[in-house]
C-alpha cells in the first residue's frame, strides 16, 4: 500500500460523526468551556514545514507532511482538517509562504512607492518637478508630517464629505437630526460616506487625520492610536476616534485601519485560516485577535486570559488594580488611555472569590493594545458626552476589527457601552469566524433594528477571504449591502461568488474588469469632477484586468458605492 493510503487512513480512524469541528470541541464551544479549563484551536505555520513537506502534502498528498504545518488542542482534529481540507490549507501556506519571502521587498517598495508618489504631488506632478529640479527648489516628503499621504490617500485623492456638508447638516434642513435618528435611503447618504471616508482617513499618518478631521470635516478630533501587536511585535494596528463637536456631541466615531497594499503581514493575516474558539461564543480568525492585542499565538494561554467573562482585571506591579491610567502621552501611540477603567473588572471582584481563578492582564497591556486603549477612552467619552452614542467602522482588516470589537465588549459584558452603539459599518471585511459568532452577535446587533452593516463591492476579493465551503469554518454574518459596478445596491445574505474561485464566474469578472478601466476613464465626465480618476488609480484598473479582485478592493469603489449607490431601503438605529 502506499504512503498516501497509509496516511489519509491513520487518519480516517479518528473521525467523529459530523462536522470536522465537532471533533474534541464543538461548535457551541463544548472543548474550550472555561469549567473544563480546555483550549481549542487551530494555527497554520507556514514555517513550520520546508518545500519538500508541501511538495509531499500537494501532489502525493502525504497527510503526515501536512500535518508539519499544522498545530491544534486536538490531535483527531487537525489530522481531518488536513485530510478533508487540503486545499485550503494549501492556498494559505502558499500564499503566505510567498508573502513571507518577499515581505522586506514589498516594503522597500512600498516605501519607494510612497515617496515618489509624495514627490510628484508636492511638487506639481511630473511636469513641477521637473522646473524644481532645474531652478534647485525640489521639495522632499518628510514621513508622518501633515503633508505626507499614503498609498491609499493617492489612490484616491477625495477628503471632504459628501457634496462638502457637514455630517450633521441635512440637504433640505436638520429635521432628521433633531429627531436623532437617521435611515439609510436615498437623499441621506451623509452617515454612510462618513463611514467609508474615516475607513479610508485610517491609512493615513495621525497628523493627516488630525488635519482632515478639524479643517475639512468641522469636527472634534480626539486620539490617534498606533497599537501593539505582541505576535508581530510591532505597532501594526492604527486606530483613531473623532467625536462630531467637541461639546455635548451626539456621535463618537472609531475607525480601524486597514490592510496596507504593501504591508506582509497585513496581506498574512488575511489568508491566515488560523482560530481560537471563545466558549460560548464561537471560532474566531486568530490573527485579528492579535491585531487588537487579545493575545499572542506563541503562547496560546494568553487568548484565554483576555477573551475571559466576568474574571478579566487589570493588575498593577504590586498586585492592586488599576482602577485609572496614566495621563494622556503627547505622542501618537496609545498610551492615552485616561479614562475610568472601574468597569472592566465590576463583576470580578464580587463573582471570582479566589485570585486563583482571576486572569490578570498588564497596565502596559492597558496602554499600548488596541482593544484596551480605545475601550478605556470611548468610556470615557461615553461618561462626557451623556447624549452620544458611538459608531465603529474600518475598510479591509480594519472592518474585521470593527465588528471584533463591539464583539469581545459583549464577551466582557460591556453592556452599559453596548446600549450606546448606534452601528457598525465594514467595507470590503474579510470573514472574522463561524457560524455560531454570527448567531451570538446578530441577538445582540439585530434588534430593535440592524445595527451591523458589511458592504461588498462587486468582485473584491478580501471579503471572499478566509475560505468558506459547506462544512469549512468561517462564515459572514450580518447585513449584506452588496454593489455591482454600477453602483446597484443588493440587501443580501452573502455577496456573489462567496469564495472568488468559482469557475462560472471567472470569465464575468474579468469582462468586468475590462468595464471597471473603460468606466475609469469617463467617471469624470459623467459624474462629476469628483470622480475622476487619477493615473495611479488607473494604473490599478489595468493591474486589475489580470487579478479583478484586487483593483476591486481599492476604497475608491466603496466611496462611490456610498455617494452613487441606486437603492437604500434599509432602516438603521437611530442616534
Amino acid at each position: 500500500m502506499d504512503t498516501k493510503s497509509d496516511s489519509r487512513n491513520n487518519y480516517d480512524k479518528s473521525e467523529i460523526n459530523g462536522d470536522v469541528y465537532e471533533s474534541s470541541s464543538s461548535l457551541n464551544g463544548g472543548g474550550g468551556g472555561q469549567d473544563g479549563g480546555l483550549l481549542s484551536y487551530l494555527i497554520i505555520r507556514p514555517e513550520k514545514g520546508g518545500i519538500g513537506d508541501l511538495y509531499r502534502y500537494m501532489v502525493r498528498d502525504d497527510i503526515a507532511s501536512g500535518l508539519r504545518f499544522l498545530e491544534g488542542s486536538d490531535e483527531g482534529l487537525v489530522g481531518k482538517v488536513a485530510a478533508d481540507h487540503r486545499w485550503v490549507i494549501l492556498v494559505s501556506i502558499i500564499v503566505r509562504k510567498i508573502v513571507a519571502f518577499f515581505g522586506k521587498p514589498m516594503q522597500w517598495t512600498g516605501y519607494a512607492v510612497d515617496f515618489f508618489l509624495n514627490l510628484l504631488s508636492l511638487n506639481g506632478n511630473l511636469t513641477g518637478l521637473l522646473c524644481n529640479l532645474l531652478r534647485g527648489k525640489v521639495v522632499l516628503p518628510q514621513r508622518d508630517t501633515g503633508t505626507f499621504i499614503s498609498t491609499i490617500g493617492h489612490l484616491d485623492g477625495r477628503i471632504d464629505l459628501y457634496k462638502g456638508q457637514s455630517f450633521l447638516q441635512e440637504e433640505e434642513g436638520d429635521a432628521v437630526f433633531r429627531e436623532r435618528s437617521i435611515r439609510v435611503e436615498i437623499g441621506n447618504r451623509n452617515l454612510m460616506d462618513l463611514c467609508i471616508m474615516a475607513s479610508k482617513l485610517a491609512y493615513e499618518n495621525a497628523e493627516v487625520v488630525r488635519n482632515i478631521v478639524l479643517h475639512h470635516w468641522k469636527m472634534h478630533f480626539v486620539k490617534f492610536y498606533n497599537c501593539w501587536n505582541d505576535f508581530q511585535k510591532e505597532m501594526s494596528t492604527q486606530v483613531f476616534i473623532l467625536c462630531d463637536k467637541p461639546k455635548d456631541a451626539n456621535l463618537i466615531l472609531i475607525s480601524f485601519r486597514g490592510t496596507e497594499p504593501f504591508d506582509a503581514d497585513d496581506w498574512s493575516t488575511d489568508f491566515d485560516y488560523s482560530w481560537y474558539e471563545i466558549p460560548e461564543l464561537g471560532k474566531v480568525h486568530m490573527g485579528f485577535l492579535e491585531a487588537l492585542g487579545l493575545g499572542n499565538r506563541a503562547d496560546v494561554v494568553s487568548f484565554q486570559n483576555h477573551l475571559r467573562v466576568k474574571d478579566t482585571k487589570f493588575s498593577s506591579s504590586n498586585g492592586g488594580d488599576v482602577r485609572r491610567n496614566p495621563s494622556e502621552d503627547t505622542g501618537s501611540i496609545s498610551s492615552n488611555t485616561d479614562s475610568d477603567l472601574r468597569g472592566l473588572d465590576q463583576s470580578s471582584d464580587s463573582e471570582s472569590p479566589t485570585s486563583a481563578d482571576t486572569k490578570k492582564i498588564s497596565p502596559d497591556m492597558v496602554e499600548m493594545t488596541a482593544y484596551y486603549s480605545v475601550k478605556s477612552k470611548l468610556k470615557s467619552l461615553l461618561k462626557e458626552h451623556k447624549n452620544a452614542k458611538f459608531v465603529v467602522t474600518g475598510h479591509s482588516l480594519g472592518g474585521a476589527l470593527a465588528i471584533l470589537f463591539p464583539t469581545v465588549l459583549v464577551l466582557h459584558e460591556e453592556m452599559e457601552i453596548m446600549q450606546r452603539l448606534s452601528c457598525v459599518y465594514t467595507f470590503g471585511q474579510p470573514r472574522v469566524g463561524n457560524k455560531e459568532l454570527g448567531r451570538f452577535m446578530e441577538a445582540h446587533l439585530n434588534y430593535p433594528v440592524p445595527k451591523y452593516f458589511r458592504v461588498v463591492y462587486c468582485n473584491d476579493l478580501v471579503p471572499r477571504l478566509p475560505y468558506d465551503d459547506k462544512t469549512f469554518l468561517y462564515k459572514h454574518f450580518g447585513a449584506c449591502l452588496y454593489y455591482d459596478s454600477l453602483y446597484t445596491e443588493k440587501n443580501m445574505d452573502e455577496e456573489p461568488n462567496r469564495n472568488y474561485f468559482g469557475m462560472r464566474y471567472v470569465i464575468p469578472a474579468y469582462l468586468n474588469a475590462v468595464w471597471e478601466l473603460i468606466r475609469s476613464l469617463t467617471m469624470g465626465y459623467t459624474h462629476g469632477p469628483e470622480y475622476k480618476e487619477g493615473w495611479f488609480s488607473i494604473l490599478l484598473r489595468v493591474i486589475g484586468l489580470a487579478l479583478p479582485g484586487i483593483s476591486a478592493h481599492c476604497p475608491t469603489d466603496y466611496v462611490n458605492s456610498a455617494r452613487l449607490g441606486k437603492e437604500r431601503i434599509m432602516q438603521m438605529s437611530s442616534f
